[in-house]
Order: structure tokens, then sequence, then C-alpha cells
């Protein structure tokens, strides 16, 4: 039997999202945002380009790139971009976890577009990136939140194709160094990797993506929020602070503390790096524990930053349908003693564990958290028989 751990994590926040504050954070550090005051305003439109202008430096996106501040977050820009520009040409919708099947049924049931090839895999598994044909438009999530599973890079994405590429990339940027020139529409959020506030998305296009935008008019309407051309010509002042809606300043000042951080630690390398040491504690740990594995189904395609879990117990499998009961149990009992939060599978997924060890979680509060998961998992098991 385990023996209880007689130490906490600093911070149990393993959410997957919202992810958990950078190290060090408190509120005092927004005493001086931009509040009460319009966003439009010259202080207001210079915050929010030095957010555009913080990310091309820190992410290292090419000047030609356009990035743009979004509403509703992650789903809020790739619905944006797939409404304003998918249709053009047929389409290649990848899936592998929630949210590509989630942008699957809206690209068939929604925008109503016929021309799409399906390409799925279970959760744990990947798509067959090879059959993936780069002269259609392909839409495809760079990290699967819900499932731990990524692609393992972007050399299945030709450097000559003729369609474009969306990548749904929210729980990657930060994470990993993606390849700039194979993506033409990037979208993510600011509550992800580097622990900023939700509801504001970032949406980046390529000189091909504008192209689209401008050469190409959707037989649909498209609500305000979603338009990104003006007189047939694409809309600069979005891509350069002057938000199509009122954003959070509160947010802003949140965000840019964020990259401030980041900035102060090495920048992408050195947050990448913190990924990479937080998913080698969680991987030290299941190579010697019994009763647990990655539900990726190989190291090639395992999430650094969502690392999703099953338990591979006997008696596990033996509780049928009260799988997510135990799961719930377990979680619970964490929760209790403030030793692990909000770690339970997403509701879509296997019953299982899924914990968050992006940039900013601390590599020592992942290795107390295992041995909470040992002495929890026992726990909870003997309650639950």
């Amino acid at each position: 039997m385990s023996i209880k751990p007689d130490i906490k994590p600093v911070n149990p926040s393993f959410s997957s999202g919202p992810c958990a504050k950078r190290p060090k954070w408190n509120p005092d550090f927004l005493k001086d945002a931009f509040l009460g005051r319009s966003h439009r305003a010259g202080q207001g439109k210079k915050l929010l380009k030095q957010v555009i202008e913080d990310h091309r430096r820190i992410l290292k996106i090419p000047d030609d790139y356009k990035i743009g501040i979004v509403p509703a977050s992650d789903t809020g820009a790739i619905e944006m971009a797939m409404w304003s520009m998918l249709g053009a040409r047929g389409i290649e919708a990848l899936a592998w976890e929630s949210f590509g099947t989630g942008w699957q049924k809206d690209i068939i049931d929604h925008l109503k577009i016929e021309d799409v090839d399906l390409f799925c895999a279970n959760y744990g598994d990947i798509a067959d990136l090879s059959k993936v044909n780069s002269d259609r438009d392909i839409i495809f999530t760079w990290n699967g939140t819900t499932s731990g599973v990524c692609v393992p890079n972007g050399e299945w994405i030709k450097s000559n194709r003729k369609g474009l590429t969306f990548c749904d990339a929210t729980s990657a940027v930060f994470a990993y160094d993606l390849p700039w020139d194979k993506l033409d529409v990037t979208t993510w959020s600011w509550q992800k990797v580097i622990g900023g506030e939700a509801a504001h998305g970032m949406l980046v296009l390529s000189p091909r993506a504008i192209e689209r935008l401008e050469s190409y008019k959707p037989d649909r309407p498209l609500p305000k929020i979603f338009r990104m051309v003006k007189n047939g010509k694409f809309d600069e002042s979005i891509f350069e602070g002057l938000t199509i809606n009122t954003p959070s300043m509160m947010c802003v000042a949140d965000i840019l503390d964020s990259l401030k951080w980041v900035e102060s630690i090495g920048g992408l390398y050195a947050t990448i790096k913190r990924c990479r040491e937080n998913l080698s504690v969680i991987e030290d740990w299941v190579e010697k524990t019994d009763w647990v594995d990655f539900l990726a189904r190989s190291e090639d395609i395992r999430s650094r930053t969502s690392v999703c879990l099953k338990i591979t117990d006997s008696w596990f499998e033996k509780l049928g349908d009260k799988q997510m009961d135990f799961v719930q149990a377990l979680c619970k009992l964490l929760e209790n003693e403030n030793a692990a939060y909000d770690i339970k599978s997403y509701r879509d997924a296997p019953a299982g564990l899924r914990i968050w060890t992006g940039a900013t979680i601390e590599k020592s509060d992942l290795e107390i958290l295992t041995k909470w998961l040992d002495w929890g998992y026992e726990k909870a098991k003997k309650n639950f028989s």
C-alpha cells in the first residue's frame, strides 16, 4: 500500500483549459491594466498591437503573415476561418479527437460542403497522414487536447501544395516549434500553454490565405464577427489591433504579462524545454507503474502538453460501464486533498486521466503529483471495491 504523501503540489491546477497561470502570478500584476477606457483609444490600440507583435517575435512568425486577435477563443478563430475560406476546393478533414471531429461535423452539416474526404482515427491513434492530398484544403488539429495525440511533424504537408492548411494549434503553440511555411491558417487561444485568460483567439494567415479571402466569396452569409474582407479587399485593420468586437483589456494586460514571462525565461525554446521536461516526469512514472499507460499508441504522436492516460489494471477493465464512476471517485479524492484539480479524461474520451504539462506547470509539482496518484489509485480502488 502506498504511503499517503506528506507534501502537496504548490499549484495543484492541472486542468487542460483554462490552464495554470504562470509561476508566481498574482493579481497585482494587473494593477496597471488599461481599464474603463476604449480599446480604440490610442493606448488601447497600442496594447493590442503589442500583443500581436510580441507573439510574432517570440513564435518567429514570418513578417508577411498577418496576426489577428479575434473573439470566442480558438473555436471562434477556426470557425471564422472555415466559414470565410472553405469551399473553394475539396477538403481533407482530419480528426483523432473531439475538436477535429467537431470541425468535420461543421463542414458537412453546417457549411454543407460536399467534396470532403474524412480521415478519422480512434482516441489514442492518428489518421494515415501519408494519404492526405495537399492539393486540397486540409484541416487538422496539431495537438489533440482531448486525446493526447499530436502530429509527429509537418513533413507530410507539401511545400508546393495547391490547397490551404487550416491548423487548430491551440495546445501546440509555445510547446512546439511550428513550421510556419507549412501552415496557412493557424489558430489558438490565450488560455493554454502560457496560461492566459479565456475568450480570446489568435488567427494567423499566410499570404496564400489572404489571397483566398480576396479571390473567393463563399455562397453563405457571414456574421459580422467572421468578416475579414471589406469591399473585396482584405481588412488589414483587424490584424493591426483594431479588433472586430470589444476585447477585455484586463485579459490583454494578463496575456502581455504571460508573454513577458516567456521572454524572461528564454523565449520559445525555453517553453518548449519546460513542456518536454514536464512530460518526461509522467513518462518516467508511467514506465514504473503497472496500472497506467499513455492513451497515445506510440511515442512519436504523444502530446507534450495534454497528457492522456488509460488505466490498464485488469480490475478496472472488469468495471465496464462503471469505469468513469471510478475515475470520478479517484479525481474527487485527489481534489478533496488539494493534490490535483481537473484531471479527469475528457467526456468523449475513454475513461482515464488527463494531466496538463504545459509550460506554466512546474516539474516539481508533477513529481509530487505522481506520488499522490499512486496513493489515490490504491485508496480509491479499495473504497470502490
